[in-house]
């Protein structure tokens, strides 16, 4: 007769199946089945023996297979409470004692402590390299060790809800987690490569609020234009500069500005990154064929006041967007291109005529972010840098990067640069005549436009940056 299982023995083989990354398949009082990886089978089968009587069966898994049965017996035994509407159930990490898992939640807790906004868990030859981006660059931190390398990224895949027997295709997903008491946003991407599959990370760190309009880090002249110009009934304003230069968090706070009663305020985003209340925000679907396009016919015939587009990618948004502007719309958008005068130039590239550009385009805003200096350690050099001629009227005495307890490599937080173009009757003229990048260029210049290079030396001046970073951002071509 067989004795029941008692609660110690079952806490036990729970205890040794942990410490060897197994999983119990079942478990009573004649026979206990469990499966593991292969290199560790014969050791786990030899602990096993010491603590039960039953008779012992054995399966050989991959560790993909093994870490979706672990995260599916996490959410079967623990019964969190239900997400609210539109968010993402949370994922547990606390509970679990695998070795994957807690590498997990440390580098969940050190990105959160460092300000990271992407975690890169990158493959090698025999080994992962992983990297956090803080404020706008990589920084490598301790890899994890190579055994663990494929446990957590299938440990990661099973958590954003990914298929992780497909390694040989892109995928995306997202959940929601708790490394540190309070619920982060992850953004998870995979993507194969020569030696396994890379993932990135976007992490949001709460929920995220429109700024205001004086948090941009605006010039007074520049910011004072940009007010006057989103004070028009009409108009087209572009925001420019590279992926990740801050360009939707300055249109968010154009419309924060905008955002009353009065007005009537529509979006078409892709994504939707920050919901604001009161704007009515349409996000793209290409799955159900809602495009850009299609989405601004349909905001068109909603009797908007202002509209924002997330981005002007083809020709057929960019002659909607116009048309808008031209109708009797505030419209705001952004385009990639590195400067104002590009801006103008790709437009008609586009296929929209000089003469409607300048007749509907009113501010064009070329923008980058740069890092802050740490104000605890940074270090005032007493010799002046060589500058591009007429960049500055007096010598320039920077400040450098040290680094501190504060800090992150001497840097912490970011501003931004911006150069503004105000769209003028030369401008309107050049335009229509079809002029060149260099002459619409020279033009700007003669207006006094002050070019990004000039905006971060000032800022490089005042302390704020440092020299090799406003080159880093900018170069010192553009001067």
């Amino acid at each position: 007769m067989m004795l029941p299982v008692t609660e110690q023995q079952t806490a036990a083989l729970h205890q040794i199946c942990a410490r060897f990354q197994a999983v119990i398949i079942h478990h009573d009082a004649r026979q206990l089945h469990v499966a593991a990886q292969a290199e560790v089978l014969e050791a786990l089968s030899e602990a096993l023996r010491f603590a039960c009587p039953q008779t012992l069966h054995t399966e050989c898994w991959p560790a993909a297979r093994l870490e979706q049965a672990r995260q599916a017996a996490a959410q079967s035994n623990a019964e969190p409470p239900a997400p609210p509407p539109g968010s993402h159930a949370g994922v547990t990490l606390a509970d679990d004692a695998t070795p994957a898992a807690a590498f997990i939640r440390e580098m969940l807790l050190l990105a959160l402590q460092r300000r990271a906004s992407d975690i890169h868990l990158e493959p090698g030859a025999g080994r992962y390299r992983l990297r956090l981006r803080i404020d706008g660059v990589l920084q490598e931190i301790a890899p994890p060790p190579g055994e663990l390398g494929n446990q957590i990224v299938a440990r990661l895949k099973v958590m954003g809800k990914l298929d992780i027997a497909e390694r040989r295709l892109p995928q995306d997903g997202q959940c929601t987690v708790q490394p540190g008491g309070q619920p982060v946003a992850l953004r998870l991407s995979s993507l194969p490569t020569l030696y396994g599959e890379k993932l990135v990370l976007r992490l949001q760190h709460g929920p995220q609020q429109a700024p205001d309009i004086t948090q941009l880090g605006m010039a007074p002249e520049a910011l004072a234009c940009f007010r006057r110009v989103l004070a028009q009934p009409q108009g087209l304003v572009l925001v420019t500069g590279p992926t990740g230069s801050g360009k939707t968090v300055t249109l968010y706070s154009g419309l924060t500005l905008l955002n009353s009663p009065a007005h009537n305020l529509c979006s078409v985003e892709d994504p939707v990154e920050i919901p604001v209340e009161g704007i009515n925000q349409t996000q793209v679907n290409p799955k159900a064929e809602l495009s850009f396009a299609r989405i601004l016919r349909a905001l068109l015939r909603q009797d908007p006041d202002i509209i924002m587009i997330g981005e002007i990618r083809d020709a057929e948004t960019a002659e909607i967007a116009v048309n808008a502007a031209q109708t009797g719309h505030l419209v705001l958008s952004t385009l990639h291109t590195n400067s104002t005068a590009e801006t103008l130039v790709r437009l008609n590239q586009m296929g929209i005529e000089g003469y409607l550009i300048a007749s509907c385009l009113k501010l064009v805003i070329a923008q980058r972010l740069v890092r802050r200096l740490c104000p605890h350690c940074r270090a005032r050099s007493q010799e002046p840098a060589p500058l591009p001629p007429g960049s500055l009227p007096g010598p320039l005495f920077p400040w450098r990067a040290t680094g501190c307890d504060h800090c992150c490599a001497g840097y912490y937080g970011r501003t931004g640069l911006y150069e503004m173009l105000v769209v003028t009757p030369e401008i309107q003229q050049a335009l229509t005549r079809q002029a060149t990048v260099q002459a619409l260029t020279e033009i700007a210049r003669q207006q006094g436009q002050a070019s990004l290079l000039n905006a971060g030396l000032a800022l490089a001046a005042e302390g704020i940056t440092s020299l090799e970073e406003v080159y880093r951002v900018v170069g010192a071509q553009d001067g």
